[in-house]
């Protein structure tokens, strides 16, 4: 770093910074990245701030109150956790700009982190293990071995990540025997990374019944399409190999109470309500996401007393990440089946 600032504008700036981390960070966490920045860069556009030069603390206070007040076109208020972790991308921005000669030096310490709680810094939503249990039901009444039914099963079946589910190839999956299996590998030189890189790669065994359902999904209502990379993903569009979006809206979409015809328990107008359009059902209340489904999979394998290790080896997370961010059982549930163990209570 010298001592005299080079000019940079803040768009530019941004696509430097994303475009260093491209090695060193997976593509969903880059992509995530991208996404929290993108409301620093409305914010410079709204105030002419044409030039990285210019930004001083001040503006820095100014952005942190605009973004937690919900200022801008399409946004809203946030709460705390979300703040730290939109201030905390900035700031490692900011550290990227020091080196640039596009901001003074230290200026990311003018950006003080928000105090959160353990329990604030945890999405207390899920996906309750009796819930997921009628949607798979009903999936399997009324939407045997489609696209969606495989998607959810063997998210729940598994407790895997949405992109560790996209990136399966049909030769991943061994479904010809009495024990099967499918196989998740780290492939990000053709746009199928997975999260723990290599140290994500693993073998997990799935039910017969969860086998046959991919077997009947791909001997029927699968699109016989490669990828754009001359790949055979398992599920697919007429297109190829879906996006995560379309791994997520599928999620969302089937996690709404009126989808499958039961009662909206938020006494919403079904036919006014804006989530019952796909584009929008993340909007309703009771929709989960991925991540939901992965921590309602933990709560019933922890209620069922599977033993950590199991879990954390089979969805491929560390003990501690499990209990802070997956398991959902109340303190009182794992009070009582402490009890089991101890003969004295």
């Amino acid at each position: 770093m010298t001592d005299e600032l080079q000019p940079l504008s803040p768009a530019e700036g941004i696509e430097m910074y994303l475009e260093a981390r491209r090695d060193e960070l997976s593509k969903e966490t880059l992509s995530g990245q991208k996404y929290r920045l993108q409301s620093f860069l409305q914010w410079c556009e709204e105030e002419n701030l044409n030039n990285l030069n210019d930004l001083d603390g001040r503006d820095l206070y100014q952005f942190r109150v605009w973004r937690r007040e919900g200022h801008g076109e399409g946004r809203e208020p946030i709460e705390q956790v979300t703040l730290r972790g939109q201030l905390s991308t900035l700031r490692a921005f900011l550290r990227f700009a020091e080196e640039v000669d596009a901001v003074r030096e230290s200026l990311r310490e003018d950006v003080p982190l928000p105090t959160v709680s353990g329990g604030q810094n945890v999405s207390d939503t899920t996906l309750d293990p009796d819930r997921a249990g009628e949607i798979l039901e009903y999936l399997n009444r009324y939407h045997y071995a489609s696209r969606t039914h495989g998607i959810l099963l063997l998210m729940w079946h598994t407790g895997s990540r949405v992109g560790a589910i996209r990136s399966l190839d049909l030769a991943d999956v061994d479904l010809s025997n009495d024990r099967p299996g499918i196989q998740f590998r780290h492939r990000p030189e053709t746009d199928t990374p997975l999260k723990n890189k290599e140290n994500g790669e693993r073998w997990n065994a799935i039910s017969p019944n969860v086998a046959r359902v991919l077997q009947d999904y791909i001997d029927g209502k699968r699109d016989d399409v490669r990828d754009d990379h001359g790949r055979h993903p398992l599920f697919t569009t007429e297109y190829g190999r879906p996006s995560l979006t379309t791994f997520r809206d599928a999620v969302y979409r089937v996690t709404r109470p009126c989808w499958r015809g039961a009662e909206c328990p938020h006494d919403r107008d079904v036919n006014a309500c804006e989530a019952t359009e796909l584009v929008h059902a993340s909007k309703c209340p009771s929709s989960r996401s991925p991540h939901d489904v992965r921590s309602g999979r933990v709560t019933a394998y922890r209620r069922s007393d599977v033993p950590r290790r199991v879990v954390s080896d089979r969805l491929n997370a560390s003990s501690d990440i499990l209990d802070e961010h997956y398991d959902r059982r109340s303190a009182r549930e794992k009070a009582e089946q402490r009890r089991d163990y101890l003969r004295d209570l």
